[in-house]
């Protein structure tokens, strides 16, 4: 087959204007059009008046090679190749006399999750350790500190099945390298488990989380029926290394569990975790992160900004938005983790600490838009150590749990008065979407100065790109610290740990992924390694 790409047509198009635009294209007659599938479907809305669908399309033609050539030949009509090989290759498969080397994978969000998958689609029966609770007893947790503020530590936002991006817009787009087109397997397992079928063709797919609740429970039913063992509500409290070899795991209801194979995907809040390994001498270094505010405006305001006429069109669905800014103190501010039409969630891990996300649903039509506004940091920001990045997160959640009022509300104050330095009284037009409560205040105290300056600055530049985005009644929610990982794991070519064999550091936690789809993108190129490293024993 043929892929041909950038097909613009307009948003309005009929349904058989496609076929005719692909004839038209190929200087073909129609019956040498056999077929034609759409690849991916994105749209150009840099003209409000005049929005366009950008279509990718696989393209079946009689005598192929003949059109392929001539197409070459025409510099205008040169985006055109032969479509390629997007089928997922099993690396290997597990030898009889290796059943008894089961790997472990300990964490169970996107990256442990297609690790443990992939591992079990090649025959390896992993066993999957998970801190939380399975996904519905857990969602039942996290509800529970936002309707009633009880916060569990092993059971919420950060810990349990489906990890950090079960509650949150459950986007599954990425921006890394995929040259083995990963994210195609990804795609096509999460509608196998019944995710909506146009997250295969959308260019931003998404879910949502209460549809992605049914799917990883479906996700784990497939894993079970193909040998895999999950143990739930346990968590890696010790590691056994052994001349620099990993021997095995204690866990928290004290079972040894042996093990030669380990792939560590515990998540960017696993700070308990990451002391452990500190302490028993598996290499850590600092790595960058950014913290900052949510901030929340009315949906329809992002939408017409940048639809215009055509906000609310059913193709478009609810609008997005990608900033940043580079302040004058020399501080980068961007928005981050956009959710059209979502809420503002309580994302906490640890008691008396309030800590902000994003959330979304598939239908996306929560009154309200929200993004973070975060500023970049260094590890130089955060002191000395390794660790230094945790403590300095902990202090501003710490913080935040003080200014709110120290019952979880989240601290919040109305852009308008942000940026003229003035304490905020009353909520204006926006309302806030985080349960289970705002204390409006003053939020010059929640970050260090140098971000309140970097986003003192970055929201009426921001206003130039969307009118309307310094609304003087939108609000800010803090803190928003839980970007990335603090921390890096760093490995080796083969994915391993640099000085502790069989150790496989992977995903957020370990500072290699950011978001759904990378994560599970990362977790199946660990599989990978695992299963290549048992074959070869």
């Amino acid at each position: 087959m043929l892929r041909l790409t950038d097909c613009l047509l307009p948003l309005d198009h009929t349904e058989s204007a496609l076929k005719k635009y692909v004839i038209q294209r190929l200087a073909i007659a129609e019956q040498d059009l056999i077929d034609y599938t759409i690849f991916r479907r994105g749209y150009d809305a840099r003209k409000k008046t005049a929005i366009q669908l950008v279509y990718t399309l696989d393209v079946e033609v009689r005598d192929e090679v003949t059109v392929h050539a001539r197409e070459k030949l025409n510099k205008v009509n040169s985006k055109l190749s032969f479509t390629p090989d997007m089928a997922y290759h099993y690396v290997a498969h597990a030898p009889i006399d290796k059943q008894n080397l089961r790997p472990v994978v300990v964490g169970f969000g996107p990256c442990g999750l297609f690790a443990a998958l992939i591992l079990s689609q090649m025959g390896f029966r992993p066993i999957i350790i998970e801190r939380g609770k399975e996904v519905r007893e857990r969602t039942k947790d996290t509800f529970g500190l936002w309707r009633k503020r009880e916060l569990h530590p092993e059971s919420n936002v950060q810990f349990g099945e489906g990890g950090a991006g079960t509650f949150s817009d459950g986007k599954l787009w990425t921006q890394v390298s995929d040259p083995k087109h990963y994210s195609r397997k990804v795609l096509e397992e999460f509608v196998a488990a019944d995710a909506p079928e146009d997250i295969l063709y959308v260019s931003k797919p998404h879910i949502g989380t209460f549809r992605l609740v049914k799917m990883i429970e479906l996700m784990r039913e497939k894993i079970i029926a193909l040998g895999g063992e999950f143990h739930f509500e346990q968590k890696v409290e010790d590691i056994e290394i052994v001349d620099g070899k990993v021997k095995g795991l204690t866990l928290s209801n004290g079972e040894t569990l042996a093990c030669q194979h380990v792939i560590f995907a515990v998540g960017h809040s696993a700070r308990d975790t990451f002391h452990m390994l500190h302490k028993r001498g598996v290499y850590l270094e600092a790595k960058a992160f950014s913290v900052g505010f949510r901030i929340e405006h009315p949906q329809s305001l992002i939408d017409r900004c940048r639809f215009g006429s055509h906000a609310g069109n059913p193709i478009l669905g609810a609008a997005d938005y990608k900033l940043v800014h580079h302040a004058s103190n020399g501080r980068s501010v961007y928005s981050f983790c956009m959710c059209p039409g979502g809420t503002v969630v309580a994302a906490s891990s640890e008691p008396g600490r309030v800590v902000t996300n994003g959330m979304s649903q598939y239908s996306r039509n929560e009154r309200n838009a929200n993004a973070g506004i975060v500023v970049g940091l260094t590890p130089a920001d955060c002191g000395e150590g390794a660790l230094a990045g945790i403590d300095f997160q902990r202090e501003l959640e710490s913080r935040a749990y003080k200014l709110g009022g120290e019952n979880y509300n989240a601290p919040g104050q109305l852009v308008g008065d942000f940026i003229a330095n003035r304490t905020s009284t009353k909520f204006g037009s926006v309302l806030p979407s985080y349960k289970p409560g705002v204390t409006l205040g003053d939020l010059s105290h929640a970050l260090p100065e140098y971000a309140i300056a970097a986003i003192r600055e970055a929201l009426p530049a921001f206003d130039k790109k969307i009118p309307g985005f310094a609304l003087a009644d939108a609000l800010l929610t803090g803190v928003e610290t839980r970007t990335s990982s603090p921390v890096r794991i760093k490995r080796n070519d083969n994915f391993q740990s640099i000085n502790t064999s069989g150790f496989y550091p992977a995903g957020e936690g370990a500072g290699y992924a950011g978001g759904i789809m990378s994560a599970a993108i990362d977790g199946i190129r660990v599989a990978e390694a695992v299963a290549l490293s048992i074959c070869a024993q």
